[in-house]
């Protein structure tokens, strides 16, 4: 255990060098879920900006409509942003990503950038410039574009190429959009195999990456893994991070915890699969990683207002935890020794570095 990690009661006290950060729907969800409504109140994004600081985190992310309702008059608009903006201002919490709801309202039920219905796909884009224009003006860097409606439940109903062509075309546009305006974003592709639709378009990391490199502006383009996505498909989280940071498309992340191939739980990070998290941890701290550990999670319905906070702290704690035990594991001389033995070190090194015919001449290589 760090000295320095230390705090009251012998738990782990989170700083904003740590680049812990929370969008407003995770701590702000009310418990409502497809079976039951909300068992708590909504919370005021202003308090969470002043929760979230006292908690020791750095940065607070939102939705669109997590900061202004749907339909908001322009007024409404501009005094929420105020206070918003106020808020950021007396905490030091900054806003390293933003991103769009394009999955709550009904107009979005067949989808956003792939809806059928073209005036729907005009209205999407539409929706999301005028919140890159927020998420700049606020300070954002990254732009996360998750696609909860671009999918299908029925063959028939998608024509999948298509739906790829307006998704290219919709991801072109709004790169455009940035590069005229100069503005200073990246986006994060968001994968997802299912939920809310049967089956949902990009579906995993290795999905995302392949249709990144088909767009017109591929290097404003990376991915933003979420644990419990990848798992959903039963893949290996770190495994899929490590292959992001390998493109260079590691450009932000959201962190959480699931039990294995099911609906998406949206644990706090560090339950479900904790040997999952330790090694994602470990890669996260060593593969130079500088974004920010993101949690995108949800607090137990069954958790009152004290009890909302207490799991998003438990978050921190456990990454803090998790990185601890990483440095401490690399560290012990047994298991330096146990590597060296399995030379792992040998794998660093290239294969045929000599080039292919001297691979071929090389008699030892194959007797």
């Amino acid at each position: 255990m760090t000295p320095a990690r230390t705090a009251a009661g012998g738990g782990y006290a989170p700083t904003p060098a740590d680049r812990f950060s929370f969008g407003l729907w995770t701590v702000g969800w009310q418990g409502r879920d497809p079976f039951g409504d909300a068992t708590r109140p909504s919370l005021d994004p202003v308090d969470t900006v002043h929760r979230l600081a006292d908690l020791g985190a750095y940065g607070v992310t939102f939705h669109d409509d997590d900061l202004i309702p749907f339909g908001a008059s322009d007024l409404q608009r501009e005094r929420r942003v105020k206070r918003f903006r106020t808020a950021l201002d007396d905490t030091g919490l900054i806003v390293p990503m933003a991103t769009t709801n394009l999955f709550t309202h009904p107009v979005f039920k067949d989808g956003a950038f792939t809806a059928n219905d073209r005036d729907i796909r005009r209205y999407a884009l539409r929706k999301t410039i005028r919140n890159i224009d927020l998420a700049a003006e606020l300070g954002a860097r990254v732009y996360v574009a998750w696609g909860g409606r671009e999918g299908a439940e029925s063959g028939a109903a998608k024509d999948a190429g298509a739906a790829l062509d307006r998704l290219k075309e919709a991801f072109d546009l709004l790169a455009e959009y940035v590069t005229e305006q100069g503005l200073p974003l990246r986006f994060a592709v968001e994968p997802k195999p299912n939920e809310p639709r049967g089956d949902l378009f990009l579906p995993t990391v290795g999905h995302a990456l392949a249709f990144i490199e088909r767009l017109e502006r591929p290097g404003l383009f990376g991915v933003n893994p979420e644990v419990g996505h990848e798992q959903m498909a039963g893949l290996n989280v770190p495994h899929g991070v490590a292959q992001a940071l390998w493109a260079g498309k590691l450009f932000h992340i959201d962190l959480n915890g699931q039990s294995g191939v099911k609906y998406d739980q949206d644990l706090r990070f560090g339950a479900g699969d904790l040997r999952s998290a330790f090694w994602l941890v470990d890669l996260l701290e060593t593969a130079g990683y500088e974004g920010p550990r993101h949690f995108d999670f949800k607090p137990p319905r069954t958790e009152d207002a004290d009890g909302v906070w207490a799991s998003a702290a438990g978050c921190m704690r456990n990454y803090l935890i998790l990185k601890d035990r990483a440095a401490a594991f690399r560290a012990d001389p047994r298991v330096r020794d146990a590597l060296r033995a399995a030379r792992l070190d040998e794998l660093a090194v290239p294969t045929a570095a000599d080039g292919l015919d001297e691979l071929l001449a090389d008699p030892s290589a194959y007797d």
